[in-house]
């Protein structure tokens, strides 16, 4: 369903002499915002958000209301009031209980905006409905109708998290399978995703992609464009097993896994060429925004794995080009396909999964390499590695305009870039000590030193969601010394040596602090210092964030946060947060 954000051009409605001096004002400031967002938000099929704005200024209950019922007819999930002047406020304020709402008051003197901007953020403190406070540092000019570079921000930060909740809405999330492993994680609670996120929780058996191959259920062209890409770009590498597989076990091992690939594409979004052929119910899908699949052990102790699915879907890039990224998540641990997603949502990246496997010291480096490590690798690391099932972008080898490394948004990836992630991953022969069914895991390793941000959501009874993130970067090690600390683990899987931003408290004491604090085996990582976005949309879905290193000046909340305290701002976002309770409660 197609959502849009909503703005709200509020007015004196003193008729009479005033507020006719002010329409022009007031509709500026909106159609301002409406094109601020418009040029810089997109939605995930990479379109502009949809920006719409009330038919006239809002100068008193009638028309309050008269926005309201235009806003629910356009599916408008957030909401962003501007005005340069004094207004009234409960007259005037977004009473829709369901809408992310922010208010933009102008920064001058001639009008007091900030008055009607501090009155009506105590209206909606009052009635329960937290509300985030836009207002420049700086005075402006009443003619003045550039946007201050620090509204910019806020405006813009709070319409991205407000388009990542509107494409949550009245998505699911999809089980393939069910536990893996005894995994927590991968037990999805559907009362957590429906209540924090939005979500409807769906389950299939695997053995539902068993019946589609077997039935043929599954689209037969793409299935052969996609064999032959296959074969023309992803060549087997490394064999570990003792007793290796043979070239005709490789080859039907491929059949199987790229028909899995594209069954599980069905499974979630549906196919109109299964209706074509027959398969009415088959063709719907399960309008999954985000899937996880369970593997091990039921599926991988007599099948081939899951890893190239995994992979290849969490690209921005398959057989038929640059594509936008679905997530995916092994072994069906959902809370960190949920930390995926929330990456995906705000940046339009893939996102990596992974082991949060090892802390190396600088010590214990040294002492197995012979070396210790430089730049920002010199105080220590964390080995993030996974059976082979991360996203090919966290290669690296996507180059930017600087020509550097990183991970792009996917509407940006051009064909050079998707033929240097493949030329950097191979595809070893599974460890049949892990998967005695056989497949393929990608390997590579990341390299680029690229800015990145690790999340990753977690349940605690009594408490419900939290989340974590820690803001860092992929380092680059010398090939001796990568070699000799990656082998130690699995030389078939790929690797990612991660340095977390160190602050020198709590738990980003030093490196060793943050993988001591962190708060599952797994973690999700994605292109950029994305921190900050992380906070605001965690604020609208009221999930606390237990551990982070976002500098406090970056931390823009809802404004009744602060009367839940200002000198600990943790301890008030768990307070506010239990307050309010979860967004779709």
């Amino acid at each position: 369903m197609e959502y849009a954000i909503g703005i709200r051009p509020v007015i004196d409605g003193r008729q009479g002499g005033i507020r006719e001096g002010l329409e022009e004002q007031t509709m500026q400031m909106a159609r301002t915002a409406k094109k601020l967002i418009e040029d810089n938000v997109r939605r995930s099929d990479g379109q502009p958000v949809k920006v719409v704005i009330a038919d006239t200024t809002i100068g008193g209950g009638k028309e309050s209301a008269m926005c309201e019922d235009k806003f629910s007819a356009l599916n408008v999930v957030a909401t962003l009031t501007v005005t340069p002047c004094w207004c009234y406020g409960t007259e005037t304020m977004d009473l829709n209980p369901h809408t992310l709402k922010a208010v933009w008051g102008f920064n001058g003197t001639e009008r007091p905006g900030a008055v009607y901007l501090a009155a009506v953020m105590a209206a909606y403190a009052q009635r329960g409905l937290p509300a985030f406070a836009i207002y420049g540092r700086d005075v402006q000019d009443m003619d003045d109708t550039t946007v201050p570079e620090d509204v910019q921000d806020k405006i813009l930060r709070f319409a991205r998290c407000a388009a990542a909740v509107g494409e949550l809405k009245n998505k699911s999330y999809l089980n393939i399978g069910g536990v893996s492993m005894g995994i927590a994680g991968s037990n999805a609670d559907a009362m957590m995703l429906q209540r924090y996120f939005g979500l409807r929780t769906e389950w299939i058996d695997m053995t539902e992609v068993l019946r589609r191959i077997k039935l043929g259920i599954y689209d037969r062209e793409q299935y052969d464009i996609a064999r032959a890409w296959v074969k023309a770009n992803c060549p087997i590498g490394l064999d570990i097993n003792a007793v290796p597989h043979t070239a005709e076990q490789y080859e039907q091992d491929w059949d199987f896994i790229v028909k899995m690939t594209l069954i599980c594409l069905d499974l979630m979004h549906g196919n109109p060429k299964l209706l074509e052929m027959g398969y009415k119910e088959e063709s719907n899908g399960r309008n999954a925004i985000a899937a996880g699949f369970q593997g091990q052990r039921q599926w991988t102790d007599w099948l081939p794995n899951g890893d190239f699915t995994e992979a290849i879907l969490n690209s921005t890039f398959d057989w038929n080009g640059k594509k936008e990224p679905t997530v995916f998540a092994t072994e069906n641990d959902c809370l960190n396909g949920m930390a995926m997603l929330i990456g995906n949502l705000l940046t339009h990246r893939a996102v990596g999964f992974a082991d949060v496997r090892t802390y190396w010291s600088p010590e214990a480096v040294k002492r197995v390499t012979g070396k210790a490590p430089a730049g920002k690798a010199k105080d220590g690391f964390i080995h993030l590695i996974n059976s082979g099932a991360a996203a090919l972008d966290a290669t690296g080898q996507a180059k930017g305009k600087d020509g550097k490394g990183e991970m792009k948004q996917w509407w940006d990836m051009t064909d050079k870039d998707i033929s240097a992630c493949l030329a950097a991953t191979d595809w070893c022969p599974a460890n049949l000590g892990y998967f005695r069914g056989g497949g393929f895991s990608s390997h590579f390793k990341t390299d680029a030193e690229m800015p990145v941000t690790m999340i990753r959501i977690n349940i605690v009874n009594g408490l419900g969601p939290v989340i974590q993130l820690a803001e860092g970067y992929t380092v680059t090690l010398p090939d001796d010394m990568h070699r000799i600390l990656d082998e130690r683990t699995d030389k078939t899987w790929p690797t990612t040596w991660f340095a977390p931003n160190i602050t020198g408290k709590g738990a980003f004491t030093d490196v060793y602090s943050v993988m001591a604090n962190w708060g599952a085996n797994h973690g999700a990582f994605v292109y950029g210092h994305i921190g900050k976005d992380v906070l605001t949309l965690a604020s609208m879905l009221r999930i606390p964030v237990n551990m982070h290193n976002v500098a406090d000046g970056d931390v823009y909340r809802p404004h009744c946060w602060t009367a839940f305290g200002t000198d600990d701002l943790q301890g008030a976002d768990y307070r506010a947060c239990s307050n309010y309770g979860p967004l779709f409660k």
